[in-house]
């Protein structure tokens, strides 16, 4: 899924993008389409499209709309709010032979219930509602208002009110109560007896006059309108009044984690559920198992690096021992997904990608394409497999609590393609026996063969168009989840592919309709949806949780705005990116460690006086540089700060005095995912500590002298200032490898600064200072 395909990469990379606005070609690559009349203008009090006439030898077949809460799959007409515009699917059949089929596509403009989108504006959320009407005047939510869920869904909505309650609490700081029965003036009401059965099972109303009613079919609809509700209170406890229809185009709204290069902690993978739900983003597919390149491992499979991120009873050496999750732990991350209407999708990568399982039993690696390859044709290879997959779909309580698992199925040697066909056959229908629906990679085209492959509930990731042919595998009747590699993959410092998505383009080019240089027609319900993808190629190359999400974060509500609403945008980009930069993580999710949004903030710490800010443990008061500093004696001698950490971009600033430190790993700062070191292990040099990579400035604190340190960090890199002056600059080293092509990859070298505690050595600290931004070489000489 992730090797740089460099046949195709420009192609990929400058997309020659195939933009079709009356006709596709999803059913045949002749682009002479026999015309088809313009579609009846629909008029107020319609209450179903009319279907044009056919031309002679075909006849037209409606398939859906891009936007079915409006025109449904029927052709049925429910009105919208305000007037809307919808692009109407047909396919063109020959009555002679009906395999012979074009697609078409129409747009129609569907008047709304109200003649204009009323007084007050569209407010902004991502993604953007789909249809509003606003009212007069602001709603104002107080601290005695209450959160009340309908009498007759009480059982149901108890789950919504309680997660909404907590969220509110921490994004306003109000303790709404939560009360059953009927609404009030201020309140906010939560029902699912929505009447309007049109928008499905993702669609929610949302209508601020008096109170706030969120009503809606299903728990995920009613859940994405309190995420709504919940960006909107996210700066101010005014909303404008009026009322939103909203709805999502694609089923599918994904993204995609390989777990496998990299570990990402149990916390991280939490955090992701709550930030996608705020983003109304439904499908986290965590890739559970992969290697590396074992070119970049002096050529050896047994020094390349390899993982599996589950607890396994059936062969316990199969758990990664630098990070892995019990059983429990995922089926807890699954459940949490559940409450927050994101669904898991366990990714358990074969036949290719295999090298976690070919280490525990080498016989069933491949001894001609590799032990990265499963051996396809030792019958033990699918014994062993079974076993793996049977751990975690069988008995009462399965482990993969979901309805869809991924079998991964990519990348496998061509010459093999029958026998990969038929593994990936077998195993379609092995988990589909477990009552599972199935997801794979699309290799289909690659693995050119007659070998069947099983099609009923089986949805492919359509990545690369060399690999599956997009059109093809419609034809054969896969339903397909957009997630083209030159539009959407981030491989973080490699080199190749995105390390940075190109939002700009995304935004204003790309909707999941789009795979490669194909367009499938708006409406098309083959395919259903979305996803993009991190894919970390470069292990050991430094990249840390936090720049993953430093990548994966913009990309999220850019992703968000465009699965969710398709070419449906109600601002230009520009106005979308400004905008957005207001739109944060949700509420308690901090990935990227703000302490604020204002560049301008300065926190100071003198340490003159008691500050109730700081908790002191076995650390008292001396005389300091400036007045009074802090004096620690040891490694239980602490400071607590008010923040677990800073994250891009920032500068902390301290001066410091130590004493005789001895040990290896003297610490000085600590917070939740790193540690700055005094001496970082036996260097005695200080450095940092993070995600399992030890870093150093090279530089050696003197001791029983007052030193003024200054650390600046931003996703580029880190700095280290000594008494004003550059001291060393981690931004711009590689790691050169001894492969054939000697291949150079950037080395990341980042630090998000660790504030939770202070101390842990011998010596004293005064005068903390932590800005909110990278200061410049002359501000940090100028403040010195």
């Amino acid at each position: 899924m992730s090797v740089l395909k460099l046949s195709h990469l420009p192609k990929a990379l400058l997309p020659a993008i195939l933009l079709i606005s009356e006709v596709g070609f999803a059913q045949t690559n002749n682009k002479t389409v026999p015309p088809v009349p313009e579609i009846r203008a629909i008029q107020p009090g319609d209450k179903k499209i009319v279907v044009p006439q056919s031309p002679g030898g075909y006849h037209l077949l409606f398939k859906g709309s891009d936007r079915s809460p409006i025109i449904d799959s029927t052709g049925a007409i429910i009105t919208p709010l305000v007037e809307s515009k919808v692009n109407l699917y047909f396919q063109l059949i020959s009555n002679q032979t009906d395999t012979l089929k074009y697609d078409v596509s129409k747009q129609v403009t569907v008047p709304g219930k109200f003649a204009n989108q009323g007084i007050n504006p569209q407010p902004f959320i991502i993604p953007a509602l789909r249809e509003w009407h606003g009212g007069q005047g602001n709603y104002a939510l107080t601290s005695s208002d209450r959160i009340v869920v309908n009498t007759a869904n009480r059982t149901t909505l108890q789950k919504v009110a309680a997660i909404l309650k907590k969220e509110i609490k921490q994004q306003t700081g109000f303790n709404l109560a939560i009360v059953t029965g009927r609404p009030e003036k201020g309140d906010i009401f939560l029902t699912l007896k929505e009447q309007d059965k049109s928008i499905g099972e993702e669609g929610y109303y949302f209508k601020v006059n008096q109170y706030i009613t969120i009503s809606a079919l299903q728990y995920q609809g009613l859940f994405w309108g309190t995420r709504t509700l919940l960006q909107l209170l996210e700066h101010q406890t005014h909303i404008p009044k009026g009322i939103a229809r909203d709805y999502p185009e694609f089923k599918v709204r994904g993204f995609v984690l390989d777990d496998g290069r990299k570990f990402f902690s149990l916390q991280f993978l939490r955090d992701y559920v709550k930030l996608m739900s705020y983003y109304k983003m439904n499908d986290f597919q965590i890739h559970l198992n992969d290697n590396g390149f074992k070119k970049y491992f002096n050529n050896s499979w047994d020094s390349t690096y390899s993982a599996f991120r589950l607890e396994n009873a059936t062969y316990p050496s199969l758990t990664a021992k630098d990070g892995s999750y019990t059983k429990k732990e995922f089926i807890d991350l699954q459940q949490l997904g559940n409450d927050y209407a994101v669904r898991i999708i366990p990714e358990i990568d074969v036949p290719a990608h295999a090298l976690a399982f070919t280490k525990v039993v080498p016989e069933i690696g491949s001894k001609q394409y590799g032990m990265d390859h499963l051996d396809l044709h030792n019958p033990l290879t699918y014994t062993i497999i079974e076993n793996i997959l049977k751990e975690y779909l069988g008995g009462d309580h399965p482990v993969f609590t979901g309805k869809e698992v991924h079998i991964g199925t990519d990348e496998y040697a061509k010459k093999d393609a029958e026998a990969f066909r038929a593994f990936t056959d077998h195993f379609i229908k092995y988990v589909q026996g477990f009552g599972k629906d199935v997801r794979v990679w699309g290799a289909l085209t690659h693995a050119a063969g007659t070998t069947p492959v099983t099609v009923k509930n089986v949805t492919m990731n359509t990545w690369y168009n060399g690999y599956a042919n997009p059109v093809d595998m419609k034809k054969v009747g896969y339903n397909q989840i957009s997630t083209p590699d030159g539009w959407l993959y981030i491989v973080p410092a490699a080199g190749y592919y995105y390390d940075y998505l190109d939002y700009k383009n995304i935004y204003e080019n790309w909707t999941p309709s789009m795979i490669g240089d194909v367009r499938f027609p708006a409406g098309d319900p083959t395919i259903i949806g979305g996803s993009f993808a991190a894919w970390n190629d470069i292990v050991g190359n430094g990249i840390s949780e936090k720049d993953v999400n430093d990548r994966v974060f913009p990309a999220m509500q850019v992703l968000s705005q465009k699965m969710w609403g398709g070419n449906h945008t109600e601002s230009a980009y520009p106005d979308f990116a400004v905008a957005s930069k207001q739109v944060d993580e949700g509420p308690a999710v901090n990935i990227r460690g703000r302490i604020s949004a204002d560049t301008t903030t300065i926190t100071r710490f003198t340490f003159d006086k008691s500050d109730r800010r700081v908790k002191l443990q076995g650390t008292i008061y001396t005389k300091g540089i400036k007045g009074q500093a802090l004096a620690f004696s040891g490694e239980n001698s602490l400071a607590t700060l008010p923040y677990p950490e800073i994250g891009y971009n920032y500068t902390v600033s301290f001066w410091i005095n130590p004493a005789d430190n001895p040990t290896e790993d003297v610490v000085l700062f600590k917070g939740p995912n790193s540690v700055v070191k005094l001496k970082q292990g036996n260097t005695g040099k200080l450095g940092f500590s993070r995600d399992g990579y030890n870093f150093d400035f090279d530089y050696a604190v003197p001791e029983n002298v007052w030193t003024h340190v200054v650390i600046s960090g931003t996703n580029k890199g880190t700095s280290l200032y000594i008494n004003g002056a550059l001291q060393k600059k981690l931004y711009d080293d590689w790691i050169q490898f001894s492969d054939k092509e000697k291949t150079k990859v950037r080395k990341v070298e980042t630090l998000f600064f660790p504030l939770r505690e202070m101390g842990g050595f011998h010596g004293k600290i005064d005068e903390l200072q932590i800005w909110n931004r990278a200061l410049s070489d002359q501000e940090i000489a100028n403040d010195k």
